[in-house]
């Protein structure tokens, strides 16, 4: 334990030393952040240089853990439950989606440790391809005839079909879901829009073998293998008995119970049970309380296994919120032994501080492959406007933000990556050259802010350089925006005001509050910045512009947010800048930033890139972080390292940036007493 101590406090100076040595604005802080080369340690594998100290000797006789609930995990969340387990279909809260991936996890496809996606050979028998002469191609799948759900039904290739041809529906579009498979299977778009009541590139062959067709114009693909991704879905309990799907030869359907009638009531009741909840995973839910927001899951003993074939030993995993105000206390008392993904550099070494002296709880370390982040809404308001974005990302001192926030932890990035992806540690010295890193400068915000056309008082004469600053705009980009005023001859006038939405008890809030909202350089440049702190839930509510949850959350209010992205392996960001509308009204471009060069890159990186090609994605990688440095769809503040604590009985607990807690649980297993 004092090893691994030692080695990372080690760490924290040296990037103390070279922080003290770092440049000045007008040399800004280099694009390297920190611990990229630092490898993720598990105390328990280093023994104690303390003789005395048992908790680190494996051979120790006599053994006994200090934690209350040895053998139990009880996982402190400091992202609310928000009780919805729609498969991503609606919404994706980071703990919903972790329940989800401990009780669904038989995908046929998998990334594995080193964030590679590979066959899941648990799940499936036969995998083959075959490429058709219009370009299609077909990824065929049989999967073993021995998997069953927690309850023992069984399943079949139906149930592995079933997500895929119900997000191919309007049925779900109409059901407030974001699915979008019909613009990759072939006959997904006619069946979308009612041509045909059938999807011809879903197809079933017997009770365990199915395939996809992925059209011609999605190919070649950089994630290739993942369109033979497919998780069961017990269409039964989400759709009713009477539904069942078929294929007579042309292609899967429902049949002519699936009805949005039928189906809107059952799968309401789907998304949101929870107590000994269908699934198949290592993992069952047992029970959830909403008022305490608190999940029970228990091991699932018809669990086949991982794509290691491993299954889990530990029997129960609780989990709960962990207060921002609390959460310190609550592990030194043992409320809950697992805090995991610990950001921020005094949560860090407060946790640090906890593990030492407790006896009773080691850590894991690793590097984000993500980034905090201000969210900026470009519809609207006046952050519609890439001056605008630009100004604020020149009046926060971002280096001294990041420093401050992360402690040591982490450092400053300039674009969508973190550093725990391949992409930024092939690309340091290209993006240290090619991006801008907005220096924090008064003139440079003021300069970009004159360039885009605030040079106005509230009454339209020239800017004095007091108060607030105000644009000429059109009817159409002033909308329904507040803080517009019409003057006498007709002319509107946008105020440089807007509001901004955080999350309450949240570090990164009160920063981003003294050194941005509050910031006295903020008010001389012109610009009023206004703060509403709510649950995190409801910040992605106004985000996603979610109406189904209430009509308020659909009306453009917030033009700025502040929360943080992490990044799956595949990193994939097709349709995530689509000019689509209908994309946009299922929750895609949740920035609402329109461009036509942006979008055509992200899907220029992934769909025309030949699998495994690493230099062609490389090149279209860098192309599209910088456009997106130009236009500033978010201002990036940190990335970080995380520490996960946990218990000091749990071992083989293999945690990495791409091998989250949910997976790593499957794996460990529990030390015994004695």
């Amino acid at each position: 334990m004092k090893k691994v101590l030692a080695l990372l406090l080690a760490f924290v100076m040296v990037f103390s030393v070279l922080a003290a040595c770092g440049p000045t604005e007008e040399d800004p802080v280099t694009t390297d952040p920190p611990g990229t080369d630092t490898p993720s340690e598990k105390p328990s594998e280093d023994p104690s240089e303390d003789p005395e100290d048992p908790t680190d000797d494996p051979t120790e006789t006599g053994w006994e853990s200090k934690d209350p609930n040895y053998g139990t995990i009880v996982i402190g969340s400091s992202t609310e439950i928000s009780g919805d387990w729609g498969r991503a279909l609606w919404t994706n809260n980071a703990t919903d989606a972790t329940i989800r991936q401990l009780i669904d996890a038989y995908n046929t496809v998998m990334s594995n440790k080193e964030a590679q996606f590979q066959i899941n050979d648990t799940i499936v028998a036969n995998y083959e391809t075959e490429e058709l002469e219009n370009g299609n191609k077909i990824f065929k799948i049989t999967v073993h005839d021995d998997l069953t759900y927690n309850n023992g039904d069984p399943i079949t290739a139906k149930d592995f079909v079933a997500e895929t041809l119900f997000s191919s529906s309007q049925e779900q579009a109409d059901l407030g879901g974001k699915g979008s498979a019909h613009l990759t299977i072939a006959g997904g778009a006619e069946y979308r829009l009612g041509e045909v009541d059938f999807v011809s590139g879903i197809r079933l062959y017997d009770d365990y073998t199915f395939s996809f067709e992925v059209v011609a114009d999605k190919l070649p693909f950089y994630y290739d293998i993942t369109f033979a991704s497919a998780s069961p879905m017990h269409y039964k309990e989400w759709f009713g008995e009477d539904v069942d799907i078929l294929d007579d030869g042309e292609g899967a359907y429902f049949n002519e119970a699936f009805t949005l009638e039928n189906i809107e009531e059952q799968v309401e009741i789907a998304r949101f049970y929870s107590d000994e909840r269908v699934s198949a995973g290592p993992y069952t839910l047992v029970e959830y309380d909403e008022s305490s927001k608190q999940a029970v899951l228990e091991s699932n003993p018809l669990f086949k296994g991982n794509i290691y074939g491993e299954k889990p030993s530990i029997e129960k995993i609780v989990i709960i919120k962990a207060e921002e105000a609390t959460w310190a206390d609550a592990l030194k008392t043992g409320v809950f032994n697992v805090y995991d993904q610990i950001t921020g550099g005094s949560d860090i070494n407060n946790a640090m501080d906890i593990i030492e002296e407790s006896g009773a709880m080691q850590f894991v370390s690793f590097e984000r492959a993500g980034y905090g982040k201000l969210h900026f809404q470009s519809d609207f308001s006046p952050t519609q406007f890439v001056e605008v974005r630009h100004a604020v990302a020149h009046l926060l001192d971002r280096p001294e933000f990041a420093e401050t926030f992360t402690a040591g932890w982490g450092g400053l990035v300039h674009g969508p990556y973190g550093v725990a992806q391949w992409m930024y540690k092939e690309s340091e010295e290209w993006l240290e050259d090619n991006l801008d890193k907005y220096p924090y400068s008064l003139d440079l915000a003021v300069a970009s802010l004159e360039d885009g056309g605030w040079v106005l008082d509230e009454n339209g004469n020239e800017y004095s350089g007091t108060g607030l600053r105000y644009k000429e705009v059109t009817a159409e980009e002033a909308g329904d925006f507040p803080y517009v005023k019409t003057l006498a001859d007709g002319s509107i006038l946008m105020a440089l005001e807007f509001d901004w939405l955080s999350t309450e008890n949240n570090e990164v809030s009160e920063l981003l509050k003294v050194m941005l909202s509050e910031n006295p350089l903020t008010a001389e440049a012109g610009m009023k910045i206004n703060q509403t702190v709510v649950t995190f839930e409801e910040l992605l509510n106004y985000m996603y512009r979610d109406s189904s949850v209430g009509d308020q959350y659909g009306v453009p209010t917030y033009s700025m947010y502040n929360l943080a992205s992490n990044f799956y392996p595949n990193y994939d960001y097709s349709y995530n800048w689509t000019l689509d509308p209908e994309l946009v009204a299922l929750g895609y471009n949740s920035n609402y930033l329109f461009d036509e060069e942006l979008d055509q890159l992200s899907m220029d990186m992934v769909y025309g890139i030949e699998a495994g090609d690493e230099a062609a994605f490389l090149e279209v990688w860098q192309k599209y972080v910088k456009r997106w440095n130009e236009l500033l769809p978010d201002v990036p503040l940190y990335s970080n390292m995380y520490i996960t604590v946990i218990p000091d009985w749990l071992e083989n607990y293999e945690q990495n940036p791409y091998w989250s807690f949910q997976d790593a649980i499957v794996g460990a297993t529990v030390r015994s007493e004695g």
